[in-house]
Formats: structure tokens, sequence, C-alpha cells
């Protein structure tokens, strides 16, 4: 279950606009905090649940059941890019970190229901991460779709072997990306697809 919101999360919740969110955090009805080193405001769900009731907005949509997807990737503008795509879809809760050892521990914590995993970190190959996300029984739903431009298509198959249910040379269009976590989670995929 998610426990912190984005201003753009929160917003999509309480059916208002982002601008409504953040106005209401600056002027600090809505509390929260700010990411370190960053602009970015974040809003714990217990504040929101508060907010939501003070104001008679329905909180049942804070329950929203959305499919949890972990992007793993040291290529920010990728990341934002699928990132906005996921959330314009909007049924997907997404969460990215940049490295295969951030990667292990949002795994345990966030429980992702599929992971797009870059198959050349910073640390460690995201074989590793295939590896250790299998090694964990409780994790054997997760689905994985691993992404890469420089991977040679007798590595793809060693890939499959550690664990990833699917690979994708980059570049490749965002769309089609979509379209395989759809087919990966069993749900229908955008018509624009």
């Amino acid at each position: 279950m998610k426990t912190v919101f984005t201003t753009g999360e929160a917003a999509k919740i309480c059916k208002v606009s982002q601008q409504t969110i953040i106005r209401c955090f600056d002027s600090g009805q809505l509390k929260g905090f700010r990411v370190p080193g960053s602009r970015f405001r974040r809003i714990p769900r217990e504040q929101l649940y508060l907010f939501m009731r003070d104001n008679g907005i329905p909180t049942d949509a804070l329950e929203s059941g959305k499919r949890k997807i972990l992007i793993v990737d040291d290529d920010q503008e990728l990341v934002e890019l699928i990132t906005d795509v996921l959330d314009r879809d909007g049924r997907f809760e997404v969460r990215s970190v940049n490295n295969g050892f951030d990667a292990g521990m949002m795994v345990k914590e966030y429980r992702p229901d599929l992971i797009v995993l870059d198959v050349m970190l910073p640390d460690i190959n995201g074989k590793e991460v295939c590896q250790r996300v299998r090694s964990d029984n409780t994790m054997e739903g997760v689905r994985i779709i691993c992404i890469s431009g420089m991977v040679e298509d007798d590595k793809i198959g060693e890939l499959k072997v550690a664990g990833a249910d699917d690979f994708m040379h980059k570049p490749f269009e965002v769309e089609k990306l979509v379209e395989r976590i759809c087919q990966h989670l069993d749900i229908e995929v955008p018509s624009g697809a």
C-alpha cells in the first residue's frame, strides 16, 4: 500500500488540479514534506486522508487498487518518459530507482507487480537483480521486463534463465512497453497503443 504521494497523485485521488494541491500544500492546509535537495513535495497517506476528510472529499479513492510498477534505470529522461505515460494511463502507481542496490531495497518495501529493469546499471547488472528477486519466493508473482541497448542476443537467454519474463531493446516506443506491461499483468492494452 502506497504510503507517500506526489502532488500529481494526490490531485488525481482528490479529483482536483495539481495546482490546487500545491496551493494547499504551500499554504499549510495539506501537510507534507519536500524531498531533500529538490523542489518536489510529498504527502504522507495519513495527512492526505485527514485533508480529504476535513474537506469533504470521499476517501475511498485513496485505496485505488492501482498496479505497482518499479522502474530501475539510471537514464533519468527515459524514466520520466515512462513514468509520464504510465501516470497518464491512470491504472498504474509508479516508483523509480537508478541503481541495483536501491532496486533491491525498493522491491522488498514497495512489492511491485512489475519491474522495468535496465540491464546495465551503475553498480550491479540486471541479471543479478533478476536472480535476487527470483530467489525470494514471496516475489514469485513479480513480472520483470528487462531493457537495454547493449545486450547481445545470447545474453537475452541468460536474462530469461535468471528470471526475466521479457526483454526489449533500447530505443523502443514507450507505447510498446506499456503494451507489454499490460500483457504481463493481464490487463487491457490501451486502445491507442
